[in-house]
């Protein structure tokens, strides 16, 4: 099962980008944690669908990870732009 590495994973990554050299580290950093967190919803889904979490669990758990895909897309964007003004 890869649930736990992917979705441990996003915490790391979030902590590392909190000691970014620069802002494309800190963008690299925000990146790797958007695609572990878009593995997670992957994993989510497939233990829902295989019956390994209730509907309760898995709708608990999916809402609060597809927030955080949202608020990790929205800082790459926001680096993304930062970076190609040179800010």
């Amino acid at each position: 099962m890869f649930l736990c590495p992917a979705g441990t994973s996003i915490g790391a990554n979030l902590e590392e980008s909190r000691g970014a050299q620069s802002s494309p580290d800190f963008q690299a950093k925000i990146s790797i944690a958007y695609k572990e967190a878009r593995e997670t919803s992957y994993w989510l889904r497939l233990l829902f669908a295989s019956k390994y979490l209730t509907e309760r669990q898995f709708n608990s758990l999916h809402t609060d990870c597809e927030e955080l895909i949202r608020i990790l897309g929205s800082a790459q964007l926001t680096m993304r732009t930062k970076i190609q003004k040179g800010l």
